[in-house]
Protein backbone atom coordinates (compact mmCIF):
# COMPACT_ATOMS: atom_id res chain seq x y z
CA UNK A 1 0.00 0.00 0.00
CA UNK A 2 1.42 3.57 -0.92
CA UNK A 3 0.16 6.55 1.41
CA UNK A 4 0.20 10.09 -0.16
CA UNK A 5 -0.01 12.40 2.98
CA UNK A 6 0.56 16.35 1.88
CA UNK A 7 1.23 19.79 4.15
CA UNK A 8 0.84 23.23 3.15
CA UNK A 9 3.17 25.88 2.76
CA UNK A 10 3.25 28.97 5.24
CA UNK A 11 0.46 31.74 5.18
CA UNK A 12 -1.14 34.35 6.31
CA UNK A 13 2.58 36.11 7.42
CA UNK A 14 3.61 33.02 9.08
CA UNK A 15 6.97 31.92 8.58
CA UNK A 16 6.75 28.13 9.58
CA UNK A 17 3.30 25.89 8.87
CA UNK A 18 3.42 22.93 11.19
CA UNK A 19 1.41 20.77 8.74
CA UNK A 20 4.31 20.60 6.67
CA UNK A 21 7.15 20.36 8.85
CA UNK A 22 5.16 17.75 10.87
CA UNK A 23 4.57 15.21 7.57
CA UNK A 24 8.35 15.95 6.37
CA UNK A 25 9.30 14.02 9.96
CA UNK A 26 7.44 10.85 9.39
CA UNK A 27 8.79 7.63 8.62
CA UNK A 28 8.83 6.44 5.63
CA UNK A 29 7.09 3.06 6.03
CA UNK A 30 4.14 2.59 8.44
CA UNK A 31 2.35 -0.68 9.56
CA UNK A 32 3.97 -1.79 6.10
CA UNK A 33 2.67 0.33 4.18
CA UNK A 34 4.74 3.28 1.88
CA UNK A 35 4.63 6.98 2.95
CA UNK A 36 5.02 9.38 0.55
CA UNK A 37 5.22 13.04 1.82
CA UNK A 38 4.66 16.66 -0.40
CA UNK A 39 4.24 20.20 -0.33
CA UNK A 40 0.65 21.96 -1.26
CA UNK A 41 0.62 25.55 -2.34
CA UNK A 42 -1.79 27.54 -0.12
CA UNK A 43 -3.39 28.83 -3.48
CA UNK A 44 -7.28 27.97 -4.23
CA UNK A 45 -7.34 26.08 -7.34
CA UNK A 46 -3.27 24.97 -7.40
CA UNK A 47 -3.95 23.15 -4.77
CA UNK A 48 -6.24 20.76 -6.07
CA UNK A 49 -4.17 20.75 -9.56
CA UNK A 50 -0.88 19.75 -7.50
CA UNK A 51 -3.05 16.97 -5.78
CA UNK A 52 -4.47 15.78 -8.56
CA UNK A 53 -0.23 15.53 -10.44
CA UNK A 54 0.71 13.88 -7.38
CA UNK A 55 -1.99 11.23 -7.56
CA UNK A 56 -1.50 10.44 -11.17
CA UNK A 57 2.53 9.77 -10.48
CA UNK A 58 2.27 8.47 -7.58
CA UNK A 59 -0.88 6.06 -7.89
CA UNK A 60 -1.90 5.97 -4.08
CA UNK A 61 -4.11 3.93 -2.60
CA UNK A 62 -4.59 6.63 0.40
CA UNK A 63 -4.41 10.69 0.38
CA UNK A 64 -4.53 12.17 3.28
CA UNK A 65 -4.17 16.20 3.15
CA UNK A 66 -2.82 17.94 6.63
CA UNK A 67 -3.03 21.46 7.40
CA UNK A 68 -2.62 24.21 9.84
CA UNK A 69 -5.56 25.43 12.33
CA UNK A 70 -4.75 27.87 14.89
CA UNK A 71 -6.32 28.00 17.76
CA UNK A 72 -7.55 24.22 18.40
CA UNK A 73 -6.04 22.54 20.62
CA UNK A 74 -6.16 18.69 19.57
CA UNK A 75 -5.56 17.18 16.41
CA UNK A 76 -8.97 17.03 14.21
CA UNK A 77 -9.78 14.44 11.95
CA UNK A 78 -12.49 15.79 9.43
CA UNK A 79 -15.52 14.81 8.46
CA UNK A 80 -17.15 16.33 5.59
CA UNK A 81 -15.76 19.07 3.55
CA UNK A 82 -18.42 21.43 1.31
CA UNK A 83 -18.30 22.85 -2.30
CA UNK A 84 -18.10 26.42 -1.18
CA UNK A 85 -14.58 28.78 -0.97
CA UNK A 86 -14.99 31.84 1.30
CA UNK A 87 -11.74 33.27 2.15
CA UNK A 88 -11.45 35.55 5.20
CA UNK A 89 -7.98 36.48 4.51
CA UNK A 90 -6.21 36.42 1.08
CA UNK A 91 -4.24 33.11 -0.11
CA UNK A 92 -0.24 32.87 -0.79
CA UNK A 93 -1.54 34.53 -4.86
CA UNK A 94 -3.64 37.16 -3.26
CA UNK A 95 -7.06 35.31 -4.63
CA UNK A 96 -9.94 35.97 -1.80
CA UNK A 97 -12.37 34.54 -3.54
CA UNK A 98 -16.08 34.63 -1.67
CA UNK A 99 -19.07 32.15 -1.51
CA UNK A 100 -17.65 30.54 -5.03
CA UNK A 101 -18.32 26.60 -5.83
CA UNK A 102 -15.08 24.79 -5.86
CA UNK A 103 -16.83 22.50 -8.55
CA UNK A 104 -20.27 23.19 -10.56
CA UNK A 105 -20.40 19.95 -11.08
CA UNK A 106 -19.45 18.48 -7.60
CA UNK A 107 -21.71 17.34 -4.71
CA UNK A 108 -22.97 19.96 -2.77
CA UNK A 109 -20.08 17.86 0.11
CA UNK A 110 -18.35 14.69 -0.01
CA UNK A 111 -17.10 12.62 3.55
CA UNK A 112 -13.81 11.72 4.17
CA UNK A 113 -13.43 8.43 3.43
CA UNK A 114 -11.19 7.38 6.02
CA UNK A 115 -11.79 5.40 9.29
CA UNK A 116 -11.95 8.51 11.32
CA UNK A 117 -12.82 7.10 14.72
CA UNK A 118 -10.25 5.03 14.51
CA UNK A 119 -7.73 6.84 13.73
CA UNK A 120 -9.21 9.22 16.66
CA UNK A 121 -8.97 6.51 19.14
CA UNK A 122 -5.26 5.36 17.79
CA UNK A 123 -4.34 9.03 18.65
CA UNK A 124 -5.81 8.84 22.01
CA UNK A 125 -4.52 5.55 23.20
CA UNK A 126 -1.13 6.78 22.12
CA UNK A 127 -2.06 10.29 24.48
CA UNK A 128 -2.11 12.62 21.82
CA UNK A 129 -4.93 15.11 22.24
CA UNK A 130 -7.64 14.40 18.88
CA UNK A 131 -11.06 14.51 17.80
CA UNK A 132 -13.84 14.24 15.07
CA UNK A 133 -14.26 17.98 13.31
CA UNK A 134 -17.48 18.58 11.63
CA UNK A 135 -16.36 21.58 9.81
CA UNK A 136 -12.86 22.16 7.62
CA UNK A 137 -13.99 25.90 7.38
CA UNK A 138 -14.10 27.45 4.14
CA UNK A 139 -10.28 28.58 3.36
CA UNK A 140 -7.91 26.18 1.46
CA UNK A 141 -8.25 23.36 3.42
CA UNK A 142 -11.51 22.97 3.30
CA UNK A 143 -10.90 23.51 -0.63
CA UNK A 144 -8.10 20.50 -0.70
CA UNK A 145 -10.26 18.32 1.20
CA UNK A 146 -13.34 18.96 -1.17
CA UNK A 147 -10.78 18.76 -4.14
CA UNK A 148 -9.58 15.50 -3.27
CA UNK A 149 -12.60 13.74 -2.55
CA UNK A 150 -14.08 14.93 -5.80
CA UNK A 151 -11.14 13.51 -7.53
CA UNK A 152 -11.97 10.05 -5.42
CA UNK A 153 -15.60 10.37 -7.03
CA UNK A 154 -15.21 11.50 -10.40
CA UNK A 155 -11.24 9.87 -11.36
CA UNK A 156 -9.56 8.26 -9.02
CA UNK A 157 -11.68 5.68 -7.78
CA UNK A 158 -11.03 3.58 -5.28
CA UNK A 159 -8.83 6.01 -3.83
CA UNK A 160 -9.06 6.70 0.39
CA UNK A 161 -9.06 10.27 1.33
CA UNK A 162 -9.21 12.73 4.17
CA UNK A 163 -7.99 15.93 6.15
CA UNK A 164 -6.64 16.41 9.24
CA UNK A 165 -5.91 19.44 11.24
CA UNK A 166 -3.13 20.28 13.21
CA UNK A 167 -2.64 23.04 15.90
CA UNK A 168 -0.03 26.31 16.31
CA UNK A 169 3.05 24.74 17.43
CA UNK A 170 5.30 26.07 20.06
CA UNK A 171 7.34 29.08 18.34
CA UNK A 172 3.93 30.45 16.53
CA UNK A 173 2.33 31.22 20.09
CA UNK A 174 5.03 33.45 21.50
CA UNK A 175 2.71 36.76 21.20
CA UNK A 176 -0.67 34.53 20.99
CA UNK A 177 -1.82 34.83 24.59
CA UNK A 178 -3.38 31.67 25.70
CA UNK A 179 -3.49 30.32 22.56
CA UNK A 180 -3.25 26.11 22.63
CA UNK A 181 -0.45 24.43 20.81
CA UNK A 182 1.47 21.09 20.33
CA UNK A 183 5.01 19.85 19.79
CA UNK A 184 6.32 19.37 16.69
CA UNK A 185 7.23 15.78 17.85
CA UNK A 186 3.52 15.31 19.25
CA UNK A 187 1.75 16.56 16.17
CA UNK A 188 4.09 14.08 14.19
CA UNK A 189 3.51 11.23 15.96
CA UNK A 190 -0.19 11.70 16.22
CA UNK A 191 0.07 11.64 11.94
CA UNK A 192 1.96 8.81 12.29
CA UNK A 193 -0.70 6.97 14.68
CA UNK A 194 -3.38 8.17 11.88
CA UNK A 195 -1.88 6.56 9.38
CA UNK A 196 -1.76 3.42 11.16
CA UNK A 197 -5.41 3.20 12.15
CA UNK A 198 -5.99 4.15 8.38
CA UNK A 199 -3.43 1.50 6.80
CA UNK A 200 -4.66 -1.13 9.54
CA UNK A 201 -8.74 -0.42 9.27
CA UNK A 202 -10.43 -0.57 5.93
CA UNK A 203 -14.04 0.50 7.89
CA UNK A 204 -14.23 2.70 10.72
CA UNK A 205 -15.20 1.48 14.16
CA UNK A 206 -18.35 2.79 16.04
CA UNK A 207 -18.01 4.45 18.45
CA UNK A 208 -19.63 7.61 19.96
CA UNK A 209 -17.82 11.20 18.65
CA UNK A 210 -20.30 13.02 17.90
CA UNK A 211 -21.28 16.84 19.25
CA UNK A 212 -24.05 18.78 20.93
CA UNK A 213 -23.68 21.70 19.01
Amino acid sequence: MKVLVTGFEPFGGEKINPSLEAVKMLPEEISGAEIVKASIPVVFGKSIKKLDELIEKEKPQVVICVGQAGGRFELSIERVAINIDDARIPDNDGNQPIDEKIFEDGENAYFASLPIKAMVEEMRAGSVPSAVSNTAGTYVCNNIMYGLLYLADKKYKGIRGGFIHVPFIPEQVITRANTPYMSLQQISRGLELAIKATVENKEDIKVSHGKIC
